[in-house]
C-alpha cells in the first residue's frame, strides 16, 4: 500500500504549472529560481517541487531519463527473472537427487 501523500493532488499540478508559466514568462530563469520562487508562494518544500518538475519534463520526453513506466516494466522483468532463476536452481538440484538415485556412483 503506498504511503499517504503530502500535497494533495490540485496543489501538486497547480505549483507545476506555475513553475511552467514562469519560466515561459522569463525564458532565462533557471529551473531552481523559479522553483524557488512558486515553492513559497504555493507552501511546498523546493526540493519536492523540484522532483515534481523534473519528472514532468522526463515524462514528456523533454529530459532524458528513465519514465515512471519504463521504471515500473524493469522491475517486473527483473522480479520475473529472478523468479525464472530460483525456478531453474530448483530444477537443477532436482534433476541431481534424481540422477543420484538411479546411478550411486555419480559424484554429484
Amino acid at each position: 500500500m503506498p504511503a499517504p501523500r503530502k500535497y494533495p493532488n490540485q496543489l501538486r499540478e497547480r505549483a507545476m504549472r506555475l513553475v511552467a508559466e514562469a519560466r515561459e514568462q522569463d525564458p532565462e530563469l533557471s529551473l531552481n529560481a523559479a522553483v524557488k520562487r512558486v515553492a513559497t508562494l504555493v507552501g511546498i518544500v523546493p526540493d519536492t517541487l523540484r522532483g515534481w518538475c523534473r519528472q514532468a519534463e522526463v515524462a514528456t520526453g523533454r529530459r532524458p531519463d528513465t519514465t515512471t513506466s519504463d521504471a515500473a516494466k524493469i522491475r517486473e522483468l527483473e522480479r520475473e527473472n529472478r523468479e525464472l532463476k530460483r525456478a531453474d536452481e530448483i530444477l537443477l538440484a532436482a534433476s541431481s537427487f534424481f540422477a543420484r538415485e538411479l546411478d550411486p556412483r555419480l559424484p554429484w
